[in-house]
């Protein structure tokens, strides 16, 4: 999320509809849909839903609110493009600039209550919070526990864990070193800390911070990046979008251009390297000038900032990162870096190379990225309006504020299409692409994401050109006059549910059902897939075990395809029924019964030989999976 201050003008769709033509624009919203004209309210508001059940709920905690104002300040309106500006107040005396701004304590309603990002371990989720985390035992779905709070303000709040540590992400210049939260009224401050906090979770409700690794802009959110060369340390890449702070306070900090200040803490990102057996000793060994322009080595390579030309987006200046995905197996990441979408070689975590970058005349700001599973699809987020504003309204272009979806070929970003979530919201929700996290059915590209008051949408982008919604969640807005800022930030899968951090109601628990569009075998499989923990930033390659669920999935897909000949579908799911009663080789015509089903799955590689794209790499996957159970069984 970025600031109000982020967005000031709004602009009517109508004037550009036609300048954004091409295939790849997205269908217009459906004005049948049930997630239209929902009934207000913070607790009683109206909902739709489609193919995923709510399991429980749960509202903020004591002290992560305030008790007078619950629903926080409404958001002003934005003043239309075309308006007539107001006459000039008399010239005020200039000021000094002021290397940092004072703040006091949270003020009542702000964001400075807001939910954040999550992370999960084992099971316990943490819910970060602009004014601290918080922590909750999930062992039981229907009902969640919560069992710690740390009050520790500064914004976001953004939290990863690793092992027995915490990590936070520290922006705003309220932040303090010791967590309280008086804030700092002095624009020089050593009790001031903006970047990353370090918190020991070993005993889980007491954490106890061991580090601050200060940074010259704060960090507005982080990634943690495994280095399988480097089993003692982990590395943190720390993005950060607020102002540059004094020298005066950190030493070494500075801004501006880098044509006139050559040090600028612009242009770049902070790599902090942990030592896990001291964490206290953290600090930042890398400022990569990832943007830099590779022939002629000006850090201020990529982006300039303005618009893409007549009825285009006018897009950020590319001087930070908002979002970097990692994905260690593969050695890649993806950055939302502000006016363009890149994509990195990390196979050494300390030095990042730039291998790719685009831009996009429809977006306004890049702001997070998700890979698929094999690594050769990476979805982009643009947070047109800072999040905190309605881009989601019938007359909002569909392909503003949405996500792109590109295929990586050769080291190299194609574009594929846009997908906005397609149910058009009112101007009291603040709507746009967010945080999201891939769904792991094998054999397929599933993704749920939230869209602040938008609710959260599931989609399948197997095929990168024709992304399709499979499941949703909404409610109506907050409040029927004004617009509060609230909705999913993020929705992530973790271990059989999906889980919303809601800004203002609190959070949420989901379950997928099946539907025409996602079998129970395939939801069956994807539960199968557990994760000893997961971050919002880091992306481990899944694999799923050779069971006869797993088969069924593939089996489910290629009869969803017609891409299998009845005869052998039938074959296939005979031959999987005998396994299921098999429990041991050793068993009476045990021994025949595997051979068949494995001879079955010899028929299955020849199809795939026959055959090409996802259809090939289905039945593959099939005969693979039919022949690692018999051989388990044997």
């Amino acid at each position: 999320m970025r600031s109000v201050a982020a967005s000031v003008f709004t602009v009517t769709a109508v004037l550009v509809a036609a300048a954004i033509g091409g295939s790849a624009q997205q269908a217009p919203f459906d004005p049948k849909d049930p997630r239209v004209g929902l009934k207000p309210g913070l607790r009683d508001a109206g909902v739709a839903t489609r193919n995923m059940e709510l399991v429980s709920t749960m509202p903020k905690p004591e002290g992560f609110f305030d008790p007078q104002n619950p629903l926080g300040d409404p958001t002003p309106p934005e003043r239309p493009a075309n308006a007539t500006p107001e006459p000039a107040a008399p010239a005020a005396p200039a000021a000094p600039a002021a290397p940092a701004a004072p703040t006091g304590p949270p003020r009542p309603g702000g964001l400075d209550f807001a939910n954040s990002d999550l992370a999960f371990n084992g099971t316990h989720m943490f819910q970060g919070n602009f004014h601290g985390f918080n922590t909750y035992d999930i062992e039981s779905g229907k009902n969640p526990r919560l069992i710690a709070s740390v009050v520790c303000p500064g914004g976001q709040g953004d939290v990863s864990v690793h092992g027995n540590l915490l990590f936070m992400s520290v922006e705003q210049t309220r932040g303090r070193i010791d967590c309280g939260v008086g804030g700092v009224a002095t624009p020089v401050s050593s009790e001031r800390f903006r970047g990353i906090r370090i918190f020991d979770i070993t005993d889980i409700r007491k954490p106890k911070q061991v580090a601050a690794v200060q940074t010259c802009r704060g960090s507005h959110t982080h990634t943690l990046v495994t280095d399988p060369k480097n089993t003692q340390s982990i590395f943190v890449y720390g993005s950060g979008t607020g102002p540059v702070r004094s020298g005066e306070e950190l030493a070494g900090c500075g801004g501006g251009d880098p044509k006139e200040n050559p040090e600028t803490a612009l242009f770049s990102i902070d790599v902090i390297e942990v030592p896990l057996a001291a964490p206290e000793k953290s600090r930042i060994v890398n400022r990569p000038r990832i943007f830099a322009d590779t022939a002629t080595g000006n850090v201020a390579g990529l982006w300039a900032g303005g618009d893409h030309g007549p009825g285009t987006q006018r897009t950020s200046t590319t001087n930070q990162c908002h979002d970097i995905t990692v994905f260690p197996e593969v050695g890649l990441a993806a950055g939302a870096c502000s006016g363009n979408g890149i994509l990195l070689d990390i196979r050494d975590p300390k030095n990042p190379k730039r291998l790719d970058h685009v831009s996009d005349k429809n977006f306004a700001y890049w702001h997070s990225a998700t890979f698929n599973n094999d690594g050769t699809k990476v979805v982009f987020t643009d947070e047109w309006g800072g999040g905190t504003r309605p881009r989601c309204r019938a007359t909002d272009l569909p392909n503003w504020g949405a996500d792109a979806i590109f295929d990586i070929v050769d080291g190299k970003l194609k574009f594929a299409s846009y997908y906005k979530m397609p149910a058009a919201q009112t101007d009291q929700e603040n709507c746009v692409a967010h945080n999201g996290s891939i769904i792991p059915v094998p054999g397929r590209d599933i993704m749920v994401q939230g869209w602040y008051q938008g609710g959260l949408s599931v989609f399948d982008f197997t095929d990168s050109t024709k992304p399709v919604e499979i499941a949703y969640f909404d409610r109506g807005p907050i409040d029927a006059k004004n617009l509060i800022t609230g909705g999913y930030w993020s929705t992530y899968w973790y271990n059989g549910s999906i889980y919303g951090s809601e800004i203002t109601r609190g959070m949420d628990i989901f379950r997928l059902k099946a539907s025409e569009y996602l079998s129970q075998n395939e939801i069956d499989a994807a539960i199968l897939v557990r994760a000893e923990d997961f971050n919002a930033q880091e992306q481990p390659k899944v694999t799923w075990p050779a069971t006869t669920v797993v088969a069924r999935a593939y089996l489910d897909q290629l009869n969803r395809s017609k891409s299998l000949a009845p005869a052998r579908a039938n074959a296939v799911r005979q031959a999987l029924e005998k396994i299921d009663d098999i429990r041991t080789g050793k068993e009476r015509n045990a021994a025949a019964t595997l051979d068949q089903a494995d001879a079955v799955a010899t028929q299955l590689e020849g199809d795939a030989a026959a055959a090409t794209g996802r259809t090939a790499e289905r039945l593959k996957a099939l005969a693979a999976t039919i022949k690692g159970r018999t051989a388990r069984l044997r």
